[in-house]
């Protein structure tokens, strides 16, 4: 059992539940409460809950993959975790804050570490008008939706909506039409990183919304307040040589 308090989380996936059995009898486990690093055992999205349910807990998150998407994790291996945790390369990023007022009167609020992503939720394509900052930016834009990504995030679904790949320390968040079609050209901007971005969406009842922060949606959004929430921040531990930045940068050359 290691000196070094290590909780093990792990996906439901077989191969990751087995993996945490084996990690424990080899390394022991403490409540997540009481750890000095936390590893989380499977693909992107369970990394993304495993920092989610951390948010307010001053840890440090290790991943090691045992899904099928592992840009967040690390290579799987048992051997000299502890000396692998102490070696680890450190990225803070901070989440983005959404705070999403429904048809009925509703607010929801969450927080997003990938992004926040407006999609229309109905045959039409949605109409919505942007402001950044208290400031008109966008009178009317026609679309399948539109989104609002950190840099850690950039290579998700922001990429595949050809989105820019942001690195680590640029302090910029992307502003990213999904499918626009008026204007048609147009793809979206780059923001400061203290950007406050509200979308209000025109016609709802016609061309109802919905919004969704890290696939956590909320329908039928009439507006959306988007802005980065720097009282939080994300400690995520990666090996020598392979720290976000490397991976951001790398991306861009697949």
């Amino acid at each position: 059992m290691s000196s070094l308090r290590i909780a093990f989380t792990a996906s439901e996936a077989p191969l990751a539940q087995e993996a945490r059995e084996r990690l424990v009898g080899l390394y022991g486990d403490v409540p997540i409460g009481e750890a000095d690093a936390v590893v989380a055992l499977g693909g992107d999205g369970f990394m993304l809950q495993t920092l989610h349910a951390t948010e307010r807990l001053d840890v440090r998150v290790y991943g090691m993959n045992r899904g099928t998407v592992g840009f967040l994790m690390n290579a799987y291996a048992e051997e000299d975790l502890p000396a692998r945790l102490l070696a680890a390369e450190e990225a803070v990023i901070n989440p983005l804050s959404m705070k999403a007022k429904t048809v009925s009167g509703a607010v929801e609020e969450a927080l997003a570490i990938n992004e926040v992503s407006l999609l229309r939720a109905g045959p039409q394509a949605a109409k919505l008008r942007i402001t950044v900052d208290g400031k008109l930016r966008m009178e009317e834009l026609v679309c399948d939706g539109a989104l609002v990504a950190t840099p850690a995030g950039s290579t998700a679904y922001n990429y595949s909506a050809h989105g820019p790949v942001l690195p680590i320390g640029s302090e910029v968040l992307a502003l990213t039409a999904i499918a626009p079609f008026r204007p048609r050209r147009w793809r979206g901007a780059l923001l400061p990183m203290r950007a406050v971005v509200r979308f209000d969406v025109i016609d709802p009842d016609k061309r109802p919304v919905m919004a969704d922060a890290d696939s956590r949606p909320v329908r039928d959004v009439v507006s959306v307040e988007v802005q980065s929430e720097p009282g939080i921040r994300h400690r995520i531990l990666f090996d020598p040589g392979h720290g976000l930045e490397e991976r951001l940068i790398r991306e861009q050359f697949a």
